[in-house]
């Protein structure tokens, strides 16, 4: 269920769409119930809403036409609920939710025979949450909202075990249920606890699932619940890739969004960020002030103070400390990226080395060949971008400019501030400079140009 108006996030993004460790809020419970299973997915939404960009491939759409409560959202899925034998209701807005909770409770359903298990949590304070009553036999009688606490007793609001709004349903009861379903309450909702009643009248079982952690029933209805939220999800993102043999050595100040991989032995230092699809190789050692964006890194890597967007790192390589690696860059095995080197769209060769103080940018660099301090690739003319590409083995001398579209050959060399415009054939060395010149008595002359400007 994701059509709420989400108004008190006091954003012109959807509610859900808000991410949580870099996924968005709805797909975390599409995602559970993937993993518990699930063979059709769908998110009801509401008609001025689009939630597309932040649903996992293959979920389905319902408009939930009229913004009517949680019964009227499964009264909008009516043809679907018909059509499927057991049906799993979670919440758009609760993304701490995960396939082994679904299917934890899937198993209590099919266990007990019910036609319908609530996933209940105990807390200490309840608030305005509808609270679970059950029979003298341990069953659910029924749910009490209580938003409005005339409608329940004293008795009832002192009730620690409350709804989180996560059902398991036989789907032909729910069908019936929902046919019947008044909008009884004060604000004119349907409500899906509700068709409980109705499922007892019918001498139906209805049980609940009691949770362990409480988290289950964390939801998003401001920023300050997002931060919440995104704190506990953050943490136990951590404690996964940690019992997986991850070394995190400040877990307070370190981020790893949801769809990060992480091999075992890895090590993450202080203050490192891995956000995206990024995955990170074996034995690697990433950090301190590190962020890693959508990148792969192969086993054996160091990343130090660096940032890194869109990159493949080989096995072995170095990258920093002060690295810019952007989209499109392919460090090959034992590549060495260094201080202050910004590298753009570019393929560097196994072995290769560019060591400090370089820009690289739509080139092509072989194996084994050192770019010295300075070096740039000047590819871009205002209009178009052109490719530079440097031979196996080649020396590039420092404060070289690469006048792209231009090319270096196999074990080729620039002298120290040399620009290359034209293409260097293998193993020569290319220089150029201008004339020396010395001007003689340029200092005293300046200074005299000073105490006339001062004097006047």
């Amino acid at each position: 269920m994701a059509a709420g108006e989400g108004t008190r996030m006091r954003s012109s993004l959807p509610k859900v769409l808000h991410e949580v460790c870099g996924r968005p809020m709805v797909a975390w419970p599409v995602i559970a119930a993937r993993t518990a299973g699930a063979s059709r997915v769908a998110v009801i939404v509401s008609p001025d809403r689009d939630l597309s960009s932040g649903l996992p491939e293959g979920t389905e759409t319902i408009v939930q036409a009229d913004a009517n409560g949680t019964g009227g959202a499964v009264r909008a899925a009516h043809d679907l609920v018909r059509d499927s034998e057991t049906v799993v209701v979670l919440s758009g807005d609760h993304p701490l939710i995960n396939g082994e909770i679904v299917a934890a409770m899937l198993e209590t359903h099919r266990a007990s025979g019910a036609a319908a298990t609530v996933m209940s949590v105990e807390v200490d304070e309840p608030g305005a949450y509808g609270r679970i009553v059950r029979d003298e036999a341990g069953d659910v009688e029924r749910i009490v909202e209580t938003k409005d606490p005339s409608t329940a007793s004293a008795e009832e609001r002192a009730i620690r075990e409350i709804n989180t709004g996560t059902y398991v349903f036989d789907a032909a009861p729910l069908v019936e249920a929902l046919d019947g379903l008044r909008a009884d309450s004060s604000a004119g909702e349907y409500y899906l606890g509700d068709v409980i009643p109705a499922l007892r009248e019918g001498g139906l079982r209805v049980v609940a699932h009691l949770a362990t952690d409480p988290n289950v029933n964390l939801g998003v209805n401001n920023r300050s619940d997002l931060a919440l939220v995104t704190a506990e999800a953050r943490r136990q993102i951590l404690e996964r890739h940690m019992l997986a043999g991850v070394t995190v050595l400040d877990p307070a100040s370190t981020w790893v969004d949801a769809d990060v991989e992480i091999d075992s032995d890895v090590t993450l230092e202080p203050a490192t960020t891995l956000r995206g699809s990024t995955r990170v190789g074996r034995d690697s050692i990433i950090g301190p002030l590190s962020t890693v964006t959508d990148s792969e890194i192969g086993a054996g890597v160091r990343v130090v103070h660096s940032y890194l967007d869109g990159a493949r790192v080989g096995d072995e390589a170095t990258v920093g400390p002060f690295a810019y690696l952007r989209p499109g860059t392919r460090l090959a095995a034992g590549v060495k990226a260094g201080t202050f080197v910004e590298i753009k769209n570019s393929q560097i060769g196994e072995g290769a080395k560019v060591p400090h103080l370089a820009y690289v940018g739509d080139a092509q660099v072989g194996a084994g060949a050192n770019l010295g301090a300075g070096t740039i690739t000047a590819n871009y003319d205002g209009v178009e971008k052109s490719e530079t590409r440097i031979g196996e083995g080649a020396r590039i001398g420092v404060n070289t400019s690469l006048v792209a579209p231009v090319s270096v050959g196999e074990d080729a060399y620039t002298g120290a501030g040399a620009v290359i415009r034209e293409d260097v054939p293998p193993g020569s060395l290319a220089v150029s400079k201008g004339e020396q010149r010395h001007i003689e008595g340029y200092a005293e002359e300046k200074a005299k140009r000073a105490g006339e400007v001062e004097s006047g």
